[in-house]
């Protein structure tokens, strides 16, 4: 190789196994290959002469906040190259590494070959530095135009607040936009830490549902120890895997090389900073790609708007929830699970103008349940309740999903059934007195109704359809038990 000779380098390792097989397979690139096992040596050597190459191998590090020397390494070198040796599983250190400054980096394991090839990388130096420069600064260009892309088709994506699934859709294919990505996931944290898969989008037939075996508890996959997504979700952190086979599953390396997958990133979704993952996104790749630090800074932006985007579409449908509740507590009466009166009052005036205007037929019934005050004085007002409940989930199940039950006041009920006559309307009336006489009330004395019927006029309003039925209702009570008696 031109310039071995005179080329010098530093490798640092904490471990001497790995300062020893770096010497073995590249100590023949350089004139000089200084081993350093600590900080302060690689400070040394760096102090006695600028070496061509810098070489950092993380491996063997636990946490982030052990690192702080090596970024104070990497921002001595002004530009100079340096080359980072990172496992996958701590590839999130690569982003905050870069803050102090550029480097090329290689994910491990790493074979010898591809070692080797970096290190000669490394060291070549551009004959026209000039051009160089300006074809940097082009790349630069057109990182952005990607980023900014990207970022454009998700803004779309999240142009209004969906269900969580249908927003996840639009999410992955707005990430599909980016040059190399193949599939795209998410993956969303619902209730008891069960992980789902709720959308992806395939640009290579890859299935990642059968893939992982499974679309739901994702945490118990096989693949939740090597798969990026699992692993973000499960650590909180970033995932590069950069190579299927480094993840040293051989039939997952297959599965994704059969469908073109050269490289996966992931990221980890928070509802806030700091908090607890909701999820993760997924994007594979059919081509290496070397991120740069603004990549990493737009992936992770957008990772930080997918999630701000999902808590607002969690935060939507719990306010639906609790304005449905609200709405039903507003309109359904507690105890019977009826309409209450003002529900009831408000549905026969909608049926009454749509009668008319339609000249369609509308009956409206009212019952009393007869011996109702009597039952509470004798038996407890819990019998009492028992009662009114039983007599409305008697009746509500023999009435059209049309008709409505509502309770008006105490023991009075009203039934509005649409499209009926006067004649429907008091065999409807007979059926209910026959089924309630003949049911199982929770009650040892004998609880019976009084009915009446009255079909409605073309100029009725609501108050005088219920005084004409209230009518009716106090002349059945007069007459006997259990009557039915139809309004004038």
């Amino acid at each position: 190789m031109a310039g071995r000779s005179v080329s010098a380098g530093v490798f640092f390792s904490t471990d001497s196994v790995q300062r020893m097989a770096f010497q073995a397979l590249c100590g023949e690139m350089f004139a000089q290959l200084h081993l350093a096992e600590n900080v302060d040596q690689v400070v040394d050597q760096l102090g006695q002469r600028q070496p061509d190459l810098l070489v950092l191998d993380l491996n063997g590090y636990n946490y982030l906040n052990e690192l702080a020397g090596i970024g104070t390494l990497i921002r001595s070198r002004a530009g100079a190259p340096v080359l980072v040796l990172c496992p996958f599983d701590h590839t999130s250190w690569l982003p905050e590494l870069m803050t102090f400054g550029h480097f090329d980096y290689r994910i491990c394991p790493l074979i010898d070959d591809e070692l080797r090839q970096a290190v000669v990388q490394a060291l070549v130096q551009p004959v026209d530095a000039a051009a160089a420069l300006q074809q940097q600064l082009l790349d630069k260009e057109k990182e952005l135009r990607d980023v900014l892309g990207v970022q454009r088709s998700l803004q779309r994506a999240l142009a209004s607040i969906e269900p969580v699934e249908t927003m996840a859709a639009h999410i992955c294919l707005a990430l599909c936009n980016f040059p190399g990505v193949r599939h795209t996931a998410l993956l969303h944290m619902k209730e008891r830490g069960d992980l789902q898969l709720v959308a992806q989008e395939s640009r290579n037939h890859l299935d990642l549902a059968r893939l992982l075996q499974r679309r739901d508890r994702l945490l118990q996959s096989p693949l939740r120890d090597i798969f990026p997504p699992l692993l973000s979700v499960a650590r909180g952190e970033l995932m590069l895997l950069d190579a299927p086979e480094k993840a040293g599953n051989p039939e997952f390396a297959m599965a994704l090389h059969d469908r073109g997958v050269r490289m996966v990133l992931s990221l980890p979704l928070r509802a806030a900073p700091g908090g607890p993952e909701i999820g993760a996104i997924s994007l594979m790749f059919d081509r290496h790609i070397m991120f740069s630090r603004e990549q990493f800074a737009c992936f992770t932006g957008l990772a930080q708007i997918i999630s701000f985007a999902l808590g607002m579409s969690a935060l939507q449908h719990q306010n639906e929830e609790l304005s449905g509740q609200l709405s039903q507590m507003s309109t359904v009466d507690s105890l019977t699970g009826a309409a209450n009166r003002r529900a009831g009052e408000e549905m026969l005036d909608h049926e009454l103008r749509r009668a008319r205007r339609y000249a369609i037929p509308l009956a409206v019934l009212s019952f009393d349940v007869v011996g109702f005050q009597s039952e509470n004085d004798i038996y407890g007002s819990s019998v009492g309740d028992a009662v009114l409940r039983t007599v409305a989930t008697i009746v509500k199940e023999r009435l059209r999903t049309s008709d409505l039950l509502a309770r008006m006041q105490g023991e009075q009920f009203i039934v509005i059934a649409t499209h009926t006559n006067a004649a429907d309307a008091m065999r409807l009336a007979e059926k209910l007195r026959k089924a309630i006489m003949e049911a199982d009330l929770p009650s040892e004395a004998t609880v019976v109704i009084s009915l009446s019927v009255s079909q409605t006029r073309s100029d009725d309003g609501v108050s005088a359809v219920l005084e004409r039925l209230d009518v009716a209702l106090q002349r059945a009570k007069r007459v006997g038990r259990c009557c039915i008696e139809p309004a004038d």
